[in-house]
């Protein structure tokens, strides 16, 4: 097999193909003058097993993905599995006004269209969109990796929360594993990044808060369920996310807020030096994506690893 790496994820994929005893592929991504991007794979490829780790987080890196198939379809591989940690666009994943996309069937279309095979991702926003493609779809999960974490913490009285209905049922798989009460926070959205805590449905009472979330953007949500669970008479609130987009100021929001630690994984490279402060601490999937890429080679299944 081979493994090539976009610009987006270079950390991690040099680490799964550490942990899959091979070294990256010699690949060559520049821009021309105009922003257009240009990719020249310095590797014989052809009748391989390609696999390309990269992040659709932006447009940028989103049509990078593309040219990168593209070249590997026409050095003629055997099959193309994209490793897409982050799915980006999942958000969009119905139509929720009149007249407005559902993007994250346009990108599974695009990838599906540019030659992919195969996709490998963590967390997707919605489950259904694994129905958008007409290609396996393994969508795994940093569940393990923080439930591993959490516990090496061993924070007294949990009460791991769901920031909105939608992530009731995740939020019921911590609890479970946990063996803790949950909690639900009923909130409107009027707009895009933007919520309003309406109420709390659950006892968060004299309880150590987890919240768990796939994707943490502005991170106003955040701080606003955390002044509500704090409101209400929580000891203390963190936060485990899965996709640490982390725009605009979010970091700084986080800072100055009540939140005592926000965990966040790898699938979004970040700047370790930026993130890694005293109240933002970030964690690594290369294991469980690196052990998925071994088994999808070896022709083992890969189940196991979404538990």
């Amino acid at each position: 097999m081979h493994i090539i790496s976009g610009s987006q994820n270079q950390l991690m994929a040099t680490e799964i193909a550490k942990y899959c005893s091979t070294n990256l592929c010699d690949i060559k991504i520049s821009r021309f003058a105009d922003g257009e991007v240009y990719v020249e794979i310095n590797d014989n490829i052809r009748g391989k097993e390609v696999f390309i780790v990269q992040s659709t987080l932006g447009d940028a890196n989103i049509m990078e993905l593309l040219v990168i198939i593209d070249a590997c379809k026409r050095a003629s591989v055997k099959e193309i599995t994209v490793v897409t940690p982050y799915f980006g666009y999942a958000r969009q994943d119905r139509k929720s006004k009149s007249r407005t996309p559902v993007t994250a069937k346009l990108i599974a279309d695009m990838l599906q269209v540019a030659g992919a095979n195969r996709i490998v991702t963590v967390d997707l926003h919605a489950g259904q969109i694994q129905g958008f493609f007409n290609i396996p779809v393994d969508d795994l999960t940093a569940r393990p990796v923080f439930l591993r974490d959490i516990r090496e913490c061993r924070i007294p009285d949990m009460c791991i929360v769901s920031p909105d209905v939608g992530g009731a049922v995740r939020t019921r798989l911590f609890a479970k594993k946990l063996s803790s009460p949950m909690a639900i926070i009923d909130k409107r959205r009027e707009e895009r990044n933007k919520s309003e805590v309406i109420n709390i449905v659950g006892d968060v009472k004299d309880k150590n808060c987890i919240i768990v979330d796939d994707i943490a953007d502005t991170c106003g949500t955040l701080v606003n369920c955390a002044n509500a669970l704090l409101t209400q008479g929580a000891t203390s609130v963190r936060a485990y996310i899965t996709h640490g987009v982390l725009s605009k100021n979010a970091e700084q929001k986080i800072i100055d807020s009540s939140i005592e630690e926000l965990v966040i994984s790898n699938t979004i490279q970040k700047d370790c030096d930026a993130v890694c402060h005293t109240k933002v601490r970030q964690i690594s999937l290369n294991e469980l994506l690196g052990e998925a890429v071994r088994r999808i080679v070896n022709k083992e299944s890969v189940s196991s690893l979404f538990y």
